[in-house]
């Protein structure tokens, strides 16, 4: 083969509609950010024909009923104000560059999404039945009820609220369970259910402190609804009265952007009757969706939750000497060289980022 013909450009020889089905068939990221990186006429042909939107779906399948918020709402890495003749190319480099991130920052296995507690409307025995003994699967560890109570009531209307930190500043949330509690040491064994739950999702106006804001809150002062800005509320959804794990799946995957879950127990069912006063007791919550890993995180910035990506390169080990040798360090190297490669080949500032964090080659040096 002649050396004019090693050179010539598969996607111009084979055509778009065969390329593009050639390239759909790649199930990575990082092989999507390898072909944008060829060159210039491929980088620009992987955008516009929404490689990675198409890759980031079939891994993805949940997020297909949001992609009007994404591409539509701008809900991420929203655009300022390019010129007119710019507008198109813009908005597709921007849902390049989030399905990009989006499809490698996602966890791959849907699983529980709760950090921690942050407070409760009420609590009725303080730290005893605290919202901290929702975090624990079940009503009781080893002898001992864990479970948190709201005060009583006099009216079986008055609703109680639970609020939570989830474990990433984004998540795409699928279904939250919720456990009512079953007195198993009162008469009768009776539980002490809401009428109904809705959810609301969300994010802190003001930083929370690192440390858990339950461990400084008595019964009397929790964190009041003005403290954040709600993005998404459910439908309310009828609470059985049984001692299980019941779980609530949303009418569509909501990402959650901010890492704020409120849940709203809306009525009373049951007395206590030692005082004749409505309870309502919860021993479980459990958030279920797919987080994005450590390295990825969120920027907050609009009213609406608008918000920007961003990548956290983990710090180097500083124990790890450059001559120590390991099974992978061979590996580890050409991968290095790889990503050097795509650098001289003028890969932009966001995929080497990127590249790197699915290489795990550390972030490159680049100047903007």
């Amino acid at each position: 083969m002649t050396e004019e013909k090693n050179k010539m450009d598969f996607i111009q020889l084979l055509g778009p509609d065969m390329s593009v089905k050639i390239l759909t068939h790649l199930d990575a990221p990082c092989d999507l950010i390898r072909v944008s990186a060829v060159s210039s006429s491929w980088h620009r042909f992987v955008i516009e024909h929404g490689l990675c939107k198409q890759l980031c779906l079939a891994m993805f399948p949940e997020i297909c009923g949001l992609t009007h918020m994404i591409e539509l709402e701008n809900i991420i890495e929203p655009l300022g104000n390019p010129p007119g003749s710019c507008v198109n190319w813009e908005y597709l480099k921007r849902n390049h560059k989030v399905y990009a991130f989006l499809s490698s920052g996602l966890h791959p296995v849907r699983k529980s999404c709760i950090s921690k507690a942050i407070s409760a409307s009420s609590t009725d025995n303080y730290p005893e039945e605290s919202i901290l003994h929702t975090l624990e699967p079940g009503d009781r560890t080893e002898y001992t009820a864990s479970y948190w109570s709201s005060k009583g009531e006099n009216d079986p209307s008055v609703p109680e609220t639970l609020v939570y930190k989830l474990v990433s500043e984004m998540c795409l949330v699928t279904e939250i369970h919720v456990q009512p509690f079953q007195a198993f040491f009162q008469h009768g064994l009776p539980i002490y259910s809401a009428k109904a739950v809705r959810f609301r999702m969300g994010y802190p106006r003001y930083p929370i402190e690192s440390e858990s804001a339950v461990d400084n809150i008595t019964a009397n002062e929790v964190l009041g609804d003005n403290q954040f800005i709600w993005t998404y509320t459910s439908p309310e959804f009828p609470m059985c009265q049984e001692n299980s794990l019941q779980k609530f799946k949303l009418p569509e995957p909501f990402l959650c952007i901010g890492g704020i879950l409120l849940v709203e127990l809306l009525g009373r069912v049951q007395k206590q009757e030692m005082d004749e006063l409505f309870y309502i007791c919860i021993s479980h919550v459990q958030v279920m969706g797919r987080p994005l890993s450590p390295a990825f995180d969120v920027k907050v910035h609009h009213p609406s939750g608008k918000c920007t990506l961003k990548y956290h390169p983990p710090p180097a080990d500083p124990h790890m000497s450059s001559s120590t040798s390991s099974p992978d360090s061979s590996s580890s190297s050409r991968l290095r060289i790889i990503t050097s490669s795509l650098v001289q080949r003028g890969v932009r500032r966001w995929e080497q980022i990127l590249l790197g964090a699915l290489l795990g080659s550390g972030p490159v040096a680049v100047d903007d």
